[in-house]
């Protein structure tokens, strides 16, 4: 963060000051813990938790300066509203930075992987700030771009969305050079009523770009390249038909990584993924569009993109445990991602041999049509020959399996029951754990590590 005076950060915020004006150094923290010299804490008021209480912690590990809707130890600064201060905040320090490129990335899957790779791709040529983590609400976003310093050339932030009108604010934030949609999907359905009324949503960033910046807009759905005509300015397409100006061609899969030959207007040229998953090509193609217009090579977005790992976690983190493949993908869940997801198992196994394992939990937000996405999910894991569906706790995904199928489906009712159907798990099979953040199906994926390691050493 660039350094300001605690009198000035209470005029931007329109809060009053209490205590010395000291100056601020560092982005703010929400955990007292990871405060450090210099930084600001912000006081958060929870459903479970008051950040109130923490302030002198806070101040024990170097926090200078509070923000708080209340009175607290120490020099701080009391606001009506935590949270939108902070976006004031972050706003005030964009319009300091003249010469940093934000690229704003929004869409229902893929947003924090895309960040990840594209933060990697950057990274190689000047300093970029993407912090890690899923920081894409009204909270996280204003603290990425706070992280940025006089010397930071590209943030990369995350813009997702629980309403309409919520891309809206945090592009009025961030002010982004650079506007990215990756797809428009069915996740959060529930909460939104409809694909079009997420669509509307995501568009929300191309609307707010303004006519010098870019939009960068995937082929994947029908809503996304139309959002091209909400923007007067210039805006890429990329995908895999030859109507995209960033586009993939004669795509393979090898050890679970996808291969192929990027085409910009530069010219064509090898890449090959480290991350897992053929899904991870269209994510791989946003940041190349993106790299594109920021004027990289062709050859440094290619090795930029073969070299770059990511450490999501639960994101289809692969596990190679002693003679079996394991696939943790336990952070979220939507129809599209699982869709992938399957793909994935499916191909793995071939590649190995042995059987497939879907150890899938429930979908959440998908409204009235959960009990029909859910079993759609059951019937293509039987199309794609995945031999075992392990339903945890999500009878849905066997409501529409038909006689005769090749899948052998398993109803569990918890995650214990589920690692024991894992004991017939056999040497050289793949297994994927996958279900919504909230099923905690991570807790699974342990628990099948730890019983298969222990019993490979039995043997």
């Amino acid at each position: 963060m660039i350094p300001l005076q605690a009198m000035k950060i209470a005029e931007i915020v329109g809060g009053t000051l209490h205590g010395d004006d000291v100056t601020v150094t560092q982005a703010p923290v929400i955990n007292s813990r990871l405060a450090i010299a210099g930084s600001i804490f912000l006081a958060i008021k929870g459903e479970n938790v008051d950040g109130h209480d923490f302030v002198e912690d806070a101040r024990a590990h170097g926090a200078v300066l509070a923000l708080a809707s209340k009175a607290v130890p120490g020099p701080h600064i009391v606001v009506d509203d935590v949270i939108v201060a902070v976006g004031k905040l972050a706003n005030y320090v964009r319009e300091q930075l003249p010469n940093l490129t934000v690229i704003a990335i929004t869409g229902s899957q893929g947003k924090t992987t895309t960040k990840e790779l594209l933060a990697s791709v950057l990274s190689s040529i000047a300093q970029t700030a993407a912090p890690s983590g899923n920081f894409n609400n009204d909270l996280g976003m204003p603290i990425s771009l706070l992280e940025c310093t006089e010397q930071t050339r590209y943030c990369v932030v995350e813009m997702g969305a629980r309403h309409e009108g919520d891309i809206a604010k945090l592009a009025a934030i961030a002010v982004p050079n650079i506007g990215v949609v990756l797809k428009v999907g069915s996740a959060h359905k529930g909460e939104f009523g409809s694909v079009e009324a997420i669509a509307r949503t995501k568009s929300e960033l191309i609307s707010a770009l303004t006519p010098s910046a870019v939009a960068i807009l995937g082929t994947y759905d029908d809503f996304t390249p139309k959002m091209a005509s909400l923007h007067s300015g210039k805006s890429s397409l990329f995908g895999e038909t030859s109507s995209c100006d960033i586009r993939a061609k004669d795509i393979e899969f090898r050890e679970g990584r996808a291969h192929f030959d990027l085409v910009t207007p530069e010219g064509r040229t090898a890449v090959g993924l480290r991350i897992v998953g053929l899904h991870q090509v269209a994510n791989a193609l946003a940041v190349a569009a993106v790299a594109t217009e920021l004027g990289l090579s062709l050859d440094q977005i290619a090795s930029g993109l073969s070299t770059a790992e990511s450490g999501a976690k639960w994101r289809m983190e692969i596990i190679e445990l002693p003679q079996l493949l394991l696939i943790n993908d336990a952070y979220n869940a939507s129809p599209e991602s699982m869709v992938a997801a399957l793909g994935t198992l499916a191909l793995f196994a071939q590649e190995r041999g042995g059987e497939s394992w879907a150890f899938l939990g429930k979908m959440h937000e998908l409204g009235e049509s959960s009990q029909s996405d859910h079993a759609a999910i059951g019937t293509l894991a039987s199309e794609l020959g995945i031999d075992h569906l392990v339903c945890v706790n999500a009878p849905e995904y066997a409501s529409s399996a038909e006689n005769g199928s090749l899948t052998t489906i398993h109803l569990c009712a918890s995650k214990d029951e589920a690692s024991a159907i894992a004991r017939n798990i056999n040497e050289g099979d793949v297994v994927l754990v996958k279900a919504s953040r909230s099923e905690k199906l991570e807790e699974l994926a342990q628990m099948i590590s730890v019983q298969w390691s222990e019993r490979m050493a039995a043997e």
